[in-house]
């Protein structure tokens, strides 16, 4: 299902290369994304409009910037952080 949505994201050109090169991360929070918005199948992520579509992608990406602030943070309490 998530692979489909990405496909989406790749049809409107609306993802980053970073965020192309971190595949993998992208679907598992696009499938978060899409599970609480009760979407569980292909046939109703094909449905939705280009708006729909860029909505998700803000929703993933806010959740990609939690967690990027929630393992930084992490790391800088534990002394792993390295620049």
């Amino acid at each position: 299902m998530s692979d489909f949505a990405f496909f989406r994201f790749m049809s409107y050109n609306l993802l980053t290369q970073e965020e192309k090169e971190n595949k993998e991360e992208i679907l598992n929070l696009t499938e978060e994304v899409l599970d609480s918005k009760g979407l569980e199948c292909d046939s109703r992520i094909s449905k939705l409009s280009k708006e729909e579509i860029e909505e998700i992608l803000k929703e993933v990406r806010k959740k990609r910037m939690k967690r990027k602030q929630s393992k930084d943070t992490e790391e800088i309490e534990t002394g792993s952080y390295q620049e």
